[in-house]
């Protein structure tokens, strides 16, 4: 069984913010397989779809792990196994990276879920938001501009494709050499 987690913040309020990133990639996957996430269970949305549990914390951002190690204990899935899916300032807006493991960089979700599990060995995918001279908080809940909605559908179409080559199998290796945007304008 593996684990695939969307992060975002709950509710219409956040619904086209850049914070809500993992839940957009979620979605858009579902919706191309026709599939329906139900609602709690383990503090999230979920569904499950190829031997793989997907989740949509309903927990707010920094509260994240708790739901995902909730998930992870119930169906004895190692962090190996567990793809997390959020957004990155450091990267440009609708970049995307594939990494094995590393730090948390600052963001909070991604920080909540590596102190529940006590490593940094969780693989993840970032979807660059970019970022402006504005307070970080305001920026990652601020809704997605149109001018840069190409930007982010083409990172979003991507990750479904990843995503779809990780359920296949295809090791991180791979994904992180075949599914990557770094090229994307600031």
């Amino acid at each position: 069984m593996k684990l695939v987690v969307g992060l975002g913040n709950p509710g219409p309020t956040y619904e086209t913010t850049r914070h809500n990133v993992g839940f957009m990639v979620l979605d858009q996957f579902a919706k191309k397989h026709d599939l329906t996430f139900k609602t709690r269970k383990f503090q999230s949305h979920w569904l499950e779809y190829k031997k793989t549990l997907f989740l949509k914390p309903q927990t707010f951002m920094n509260l994240s792990g708790n739901a995902v190690r909730k998930a992870a204990d119930f169906y004895q899935i190692e962090p190996e196994d567990i793809l997390v899916i959020y957004d990155d300032l450091d990267l440009p807006a609708g970049g995307l990276r594939i990494r094995k493991s590393g730090g948390a960089g600052g963001h909070k979700g991604i920080q909540s879920i590596l102190q529940h599990f006590q490593t940094q060995n969780i693989p993840r995918m970032r979807i660059g938001i970019g970022k402006d001279g504005t307070l970080v908080e305001h920026y990652v809940l601020g809704p997605i501009p149109k001018a840069e909605h190409p930007l982010y559908q083409k990172a979003f179409d991507m990750s479904v494709i990843a995503l779809e080559a990780f359920l296949e199998g295809h090791s991180l290796e791979v994904l992180m050499n075949e599914f990557q945007i770094s090229d994307a304008p600031l």
